[in-house]
């Protein structure tokens, strides 16, 4: 497959595009977590900040990620969604990563991809986190996608944990109150991990 070819087989084959709404949330990590063992855990391979909120968290990566590169850091960056580009969710120093290493990963784990059957943005988070392991990066910066406590990302064990503001959003799956809400991005925060507010 060439780069075209991968990326439109991502969108037709995982479940993100075949499912909407509630049928496409998942209730636990189980599939995040067998990805990630079929790759060999690349998440416990980097260290990272996780980054978590309703507003400011894309922004809020870019500029940790915008610092620490300027303190000389060789930074990984996964955000979502892209607006152009897949690529876009997958930076290393401010660079998108290859559209050749996103076909040979898609081409190395097809097996995997199709036994296990995760969601696309479940993909995009293993590659992202194979990628970082691959570049050898310093720190990864590591941008929720919807809540905290059942997203893909919440396999890591981060340096620290960021959440910035809470307001409204998905409420079909994250709760109806900001108290609950606020409890789903909560979920980000581990026990011996210090965590940003605000």
């Amino acid at each position: 497959m060439n780069y075209e070819e991968t990326i439109n087989y991502l969108f037709t084959f995982l479940p993100m595009f075949q499912r909407i709404g509630a049928a496409a949330y998942k209730a636990d990590l189980s599939n995040t977590v067998a990805l990630m063992e079929a790759l060999d855990n690349p998440q416990n391979k980097f260290k990272s900040i996780h980054v978590a909120g309703t507003n400011g968290k894309g922004s809020t990566s870019h500029l940790l990620a915008s610092l620490l590169r300027e303190k000389g850091f060789k930074v990984g960056l996964h955000t979502s969604p892209h607006l152009k580009d897949f690529r876009e969710r997958i930076r290393v120093n401010g660079v998108m990563v290859e559209k050749d290493w996103v076909v040979d990963f898609v081409e190395k784990n097809k097996s995997i991809i199709e036994e296990i059957q995760p969601s696309f943005f479940e993909t995009a988070v293993a590659m992202a986190f194979k990628y970082f392991e691959e570049e050898k990066v310093d720190i990864a910066i590591i941008e929720v996608g919807m809540g905290g406590r059942l997203d893909s990302t919440n396999v890591l064990s981060p340096l620290l944990s960021v959440i910035t503001n809470i307001s409204f959003d998905h409420t079909q799956f994250l709760g109806k109150d900001l108290a609950s809400i606020a409890g789903e991005k909560a979920g980000i925060i581990k026990d011996t991990t210090p965590v940003v507010i605000g």
